[in-house]
Formats: C-alpha cells, structure tokens, sequence
C-alpha cells in the first residue's frame, strides 16, 4: 500500500528577511555623482529580527540607515545604501551583507552602476 505524506507550506522559524527586490542597477552614472537606493524587505518570520550591522566591500559604498529597533513578524522595513562614484569607472558590481539574527544566517543586497566620464569637464 502506498502511503502519500502531505506537507503544509514551510514557515520561516525565528526571524527571516524576504527582500521586496535584492538587486538594484543605477544605470549609467556620471562619474563623481553620490547616489541612493531604498531596498525594501519584511519579516517574514516568527521571531522579532535584529538587524546589528550592515558590512559593505568598499568604501564607495554607504549604509545610509537600518533599522535598529527590532522588526517584528509581518512588518516592513528599509535598508538605504548610498555609492560614490568618485574615481570610479566602468561597470561596477557591489555586494551588501546584512548581519542579523535571521535565521537563515547573513542576508546580502547587491547593486550594479555604469560609471560613465563627466564629458562637462573634457570642454
């Protein structure tokens, strides 16, 4: 006799980030200009998430603000980097890890840029 073991849809035990969109390209972008970008994500979990750092790979890359209280279960919240193009050039590809007590471990953001020369100085 076969036996069939139905599963219920998996829930996220503890604290876990759902990202609304995890990667952001800024396009073509004038060397020397500062730019912005909000990630927006939830707590998709159980547990209350703590967000307690936001480690970026290089110095053109600013956390500008994270939550410090923490996020409980089915709120939302923002994550806001800024990227310094300043004595950049060409396609640039970043990497933002997000240190929290999520469950799952270590979540990461990533945004891209065309870094372009500013042709209003070449004149």
């Amino acid at each position: 006799m076969l036996m069939y073991r139905v599963t219920s849809a998996q829930t996220n035990v503890g604290a876990a980030i759902t990202w609304e969109k995890s990667y952001f390209d800024f396009g073509d972008v004038v060397k020397g200009k500062k730019v912005e970008h909000i990630f927006k994500f939830t707590n998709t979990g159980t547990e209350p998430l703590i967000i307690t750092n936001v480690e970026v790979t290089c110095g053109c890359t600013t956390p500008k603000g994270w939550p410090r209280d923490p996020i409980f279960p089915g709120s939302k919240a923002e994550l806001i980097i800024q990227f310094d193009s300043t004595n950049k050039i060409g396609r640039q590809n970043k990497v933002v890890v997000v240190v929290s007590n999520a469950a799952a471990g270590n979540s990461q953001v990533t945004f891209s840029a065309n870094v372009l020369e500013d042709k209003s100085k070449n004149q």
